[in-house]
Formats: C-alpha cells, structure tokens, sequence
C-alpha cells in the first residue's frame, strides 16, 4: 500500500450527519470468553490478580489533545532497571499482559523497547503499545518489533481541520494523522505486529463517517470510546485540560457506533471504562479512577503488588463484561472473535 493511494481529504470525511436506517446497533456489552475464576482470581486463596496492567512510565506528550486525562503535570519517570524490577513484581503477582501509553511512549524510544524485550524474554507476558504514531520509526521496528504482540495508534479524526479542534497536532500545526496511520500500519504488517487503532468519540467527530478510511487502514482491531472526565487531570481543579466542551451524550456515541457497525468497532462508554482498567503510574502507584477522579494508591516499591492492587478500585466483573480476557499474542488472529477483544 503507498500513501498515494489514500482518498483525498475531502472525499474521507462526510461532514453531513448519517442518516441510513441501522437494522442493528453495535453492543457496548461484549460477551468474556474465558471464566473469570481462571484467569483473575486465585482459587485457593481468592486474590485477585492483576492480570492485565496499563503502564503508564512517564507524563510528557508531543501532542495536546483537549479530552487526554493522564497529563504532562510532571517529568518523572523510573530509571529503566528499576522499572524492571517493578514489573518483574507484578509478573509474579500474576502479570500475562503489559500494555504501556503515556504520554507518549515514542520519546522514550530506548526506555520503551528495552521494557518490552524484558517483558517479553525475561518475564514472558503479552505486550502492546499505544501512542500517536507520530515518532514510530522503522529502525526502532527493525529493532524491537519482535518483542510486541500489538501497536496501537491514536486517531480521533481523518480531518485535520477536526484534529486541531481536539489539539491532536504538534504545537498547533497539522499532523496529517491518517498519513502517519497508513504508514504505521504498513510497517507493522511487514513486521508481522498486530495494529490497532483507537478513537475517542467527542463533540467535534461524532458526526463523522469514517467508514472509506477504515477500508483503506483495515486495522486489525478498533477500539472506540466515549470522551471520558476525570477530575483534577482534564476537568476540575488542578486540571491542565478542559474536557467538558468535547463531552457527548451515551445517544450520540451510540450514533456513531451504529454508523460504523460494519467495521466491527469495539466499543466502551464511560461506564466500561471507568474502573474496568488497572492503571499503573509513572511511580509504579495504582490509579483509582472511582467517583470520577484519578487517585494514586501505594507504590508498589513501598507495600508491595497486593497492598498496592487494594487501592486500585478495580472492578473484575466490569472487566470480564467488556471482553478483557482474551488471547493477546500476535500469533492469534484478531479477525476470528471481533466483538471478544480488549485492548
């Protein structure tokens, strides 16, 4: 696939609401897979475990997206061998899989693939990534690439004129968004990496029809959500963003799933996200995201993994509702179960 070959901008994007007739609305309730008891619970003792983690190791972002809800307040980030040693503690407290965002993951290139080659030879768990594409590069694939399962990149929007409304652009400027998705996408599958692409529903692409983008994509898993507040990081005080202009109503995200039902998006609203995810922070503190804030717990360096996993506010049933046990390696093809993924 060359970059040529992607339609013109103005012929992605039908700015026009949709109005066909949906005969069947994508579900927001994906069905588990697996039993709960087998993967997230220990049977003798009935600990639960932290199967699936969201690293977060550092802050700091290229892009200044108005809806992010983990953002740049600081510049900390682990040293690469403690970060090890952290994640060494989750694989033995039950870790299979590591998925690490940010910030953007990319300006840590060296960090970020020597984190994922420890996972994968050392601790072997299932790995991915999420970033805005934006700092991708082959090298670093050449490189790296055999020790991630997945790679997921951000985009909102095949309009640019959209993405500097929700401020996915670098200092302002165009960033082409679908040209970068293209690219990484192409690389991944020479790669043999599965590619992802996620998208966060919000007031200024909700009415967008991305149906002739996806099909010249074809990523391998699309996962959609609804624009999400949390307190103190992209709404109240002490807040660096302010989310509440791009909010949208559980009606509206509902439009927009039903316009893309045959693109098999895999979807999640406010309610599914909320604490259905365990995030880990830059200092290795789990974040409880209950009441619509985002509070850091105990690091796990300081009470260790099962002290620290009881501030979470994780809830496993909300877990295993979304589809968040499935088979993460790359050697398992995506396509089979489109509706049993979480990534």
């Amino acid at each position: 696939m060359q970059l040529s070959a992607m339609p013109d901008i103005d012929t992605i994007v039908d700015s026009t609401p949709f109005t066909q007739t949906v005969k069947e609305d994508v579900s927001l309730d994906d069905p588990p897979i697996v039993d709960i008891n087998t993967r997230i619970r220990d049977t003798n003792s009935g600990r639960l475990i932290p199967i699936s983690v969201n690293y977060f190791p550092h802050r700091r972002c290229n892009y200044r997206c108005g809806f992010c809800f983990h953002t740049d307040k600081n510049s900390f980030s682990l040293p690469l061998e403690k970060a090890k040693e952290g994640l060494k503690l989750l694989a033995d407290a039950g870790m299979e899989k590591l998925n690490i965002s940010g910030g953007e993951p990319f300006l840590q290139a060296h960090f970020l693939g020597e984190i994922l080659r420890y996972a994968k030879v050392n601790l072997g768990i299932s790995t991915g990534v999420i970033c805005n594409g934006s700092k991708v590069t082959q090298p670093w694939l050449s490189q790296y690439g055999k020790y991630l399962d997945y790679l997921g990149v951000s985009c909102d929007s095949f309009d640019e004129d959209t993405n500097i409304l929700i401020g996915r652009t670098q200092d302002g400027k165009t960033s082409l968004q679908w040209r970068i998705l293209i690219k990484v996408s192409e690389w991944c599958r020479e790669h043999k990496i599965k590619f992802k692409m996620n998208t966060v529903v919000n007031a200024y692409n909700w009415e967008e029809d991305m149906g002739h983008a996806l099909e010249e994509i074809k990523p391998d898993r699309w996962k959609v959500f609804q624009v999400l507040l949390l307190d103190g990081e992209n709404a109240g005080k002490g807040a660096i963003r302010n989310a509440e202009p791009l909010l949208i109503s559980r009606e509206q995200f509902q439009v927009f799933l039903d316009r893309h039902k045959d693109y098999a998006p895999v979807a999640e609203d406010n309610d599914a996200m909320e604490n259905s995810y365990l995030l880990l922070d830059e200092e290795m503190r789990f974040l409880n995201c209950q009441g619509g804030k985002k509070v850091p717990g105990r690091s796990i360096f300081d009470v260790g993994v099962d002290a620290a996993f009881q501030d979470a506010g994780w809830e496993p049933e909300t877990f295993v509702e979304r589809g968040g046990i499935f088979e993460w390696s790359k050697d398992t093809p995506l396509l089979e179960k489109p509706h049993s993924y979480e990534w």
